[in-house]
């Protein structure tokens, strides 16, 4: 048997990564932007709330969009739209032209996760679909770690412009690698007949690439709703992580970005490390006679209680609380990968697209309003010269999400077991 489905995978991965570091680059450069554009931290919590309304509503295009064109095509456009964004980023020189950058560069990312959660439906039996998206998905820390090791350099001895110039280009040499190495997995030649054996050993979903899927009949199943509610309350997290993490350090800790690089890249790093583990732990647990539900519910909680801690990041030195940030990215991360799987888990290959851009655009809507109110939340108390005390109130939400958006899950899906849709004509 062959193994050129983790070549897919790497293909995925790689594209995350950079899709991350485009992410990352904003917060990154925020002291540098802070000199020249003089604006509020509303104002640089608003760049994220257009990001995240034109991602939201790209998600939800891109999950159809998938669905009905597949993989191959779903995702060359959406990797083609976000670097000509991103190269575009390199010629603002205002707050309102960053706020145009981010709406474009929200528009293009959408069909990211659709495209790769489906392409490892695909390509991976249900048992190494756990592993498959802990690998592609640790892609978000990969990038998240090597931004601050990369940007920092380049903004201070090329310029800030250069950082979103490489960042683009990066994806157009992605792109020609992906043309002639990704395929479904009947047209892939080096796919001999054992691999797809393997692959098709899943005897509860036959369904293909391209086929039509109604939204309307995915809102009326429980399970739908269990992934969407569970991507709304906790990607606003993982964003908060992203995008003040910079500011946490200076404001709180009196680091410049050069200073604290070091610290945000091992904040990522262990979330790399950890997310990995968990899709691993899964499969084992599962080969040893755990059911798909118990393996990935234990587990899920598991990570949920491992946010807990941030609760005392403020009370501690700097590395330490690198240590307890690093664990709740870690166990987000975690926490994520196996939530991703849970719609191949419970929906057929034909559905996965569109569950992921529903829950995907959720989770990006949710994320509309939270920048925005820890913008005026951190300029409130800064104003009282206690800006520490605003961070307090910021991590006692994100430690709280998961634990409340594990419960909603169960509740709403006790058991991740395959759903009957509804057969839609192919044509």
């Amino acid at each position: 048997m062959t193994n050129y489905r983790w070549i897919v995978c790497a293909l995925l991965f790689f594209a995350t990564t950079i899709n991350y570091i485009d992410r990352q680059i904003l917060g990154l450069i925020k002291p540098i932007l802070d000199d020249q554009l003089h604006w509020t931290n509303e104002q640089y919590g608003n760049t994220q709330a257009f990001f995240s309304a034109a991602y939201a509503g790209s998600l939800l295009f891109f999950g159809w969009f998938v669905d009905r064109f597949g993989t191959k095509i779903g995702y060359a456009v959406s990797i083609a739209a976000w670097s000509i964004a991103a190269l575009g980023h390199a010629v603002v020189g205002s707050v309102t032209g960053f706020y145009i950058a981010r709406v474009a560069l929200g528009l293009g990312e959408g069909g990211n996760f659709p495209s790769a959660i489906k392409a490892v439906a695909l390509w991976f039996p249900k048992r190494e679909r756990a592993t498959a998206t802990a690998i592609f998905n640790s892609g978000t820390n990969v990038g998240a770690m090597a931004a601050p090791l990369m940007v920092v350099p380049i903004a201070v001895n090329l310029g800030w412009h250069w950082t979103f110039i490489l960042a683009g280009l990066a994806g157009f040499v992605w792109l020609f690698f992906w043309f002639p190495f990704y395929n479904v997995p009947e047209k892939i030649n080096a796919a001999n007949a054992a691999e797809l054996a393997h692959i098709r050993s899943d005897r509860d979903d036959t369904s293909r690439d391209g086929e039509k899927v109604s939204w309307l009949g995915l809102l009326r199943h429980r399970q739908t709703w269990s992934f969407v509610v569970a991507k709304g309350l906790t990607d606003p997290v993982w964003w908060f992580f992203l995008i003040w993490l910079p500011d946490f350090f200076k404001q709180t800790r009196h680091l410049d970005i050069k200073d604290s690089k070091l610290m945000l890249a091992t904040i990522y790093g262990l979330a790399t490390l950890l997310s990995i583990f968990s899709g691993w732990i899964v499969g084992r647990l599962n080969q040893s006679g755990w059911s798909v539900t118990k393996a990935r519910k234990s587990v899920m909680f598991c990570f949920a209680l491992c946010v807990l801690p941030i609760l005392a990041v403020q009370g501690v030195g700097d590395w330490t609380a690198v240590l307890i940030i690093g664990l709740a990215c870690a166990a987000h991360q975690a926490w994520s990968a196996n939530l991703y799987t849970t719609a191949s888990d419970m929906f057929p290959k034909r559905a996965v697209a569109s569950v992921v851009g529903i829950g995907g655009m959720v989770g990006a809507a949710m994320n509309i309003g939270f920048p925005i109110f820890a913008g005026r939340l951190l300029d409130t108390f800064k104003a009282q010269d206690n800006i520490s005390g605003g961070y307090a109130i910021l991590f006692s939400i994100c430690a709280g999400a998961y634990i409340v958006a594990f419960i909603i899950q169960h509740l709403l899906a006790p058991k991740f077991e395959m759903v009957r849709l509804k057969e839609l004509p192919s044509s």
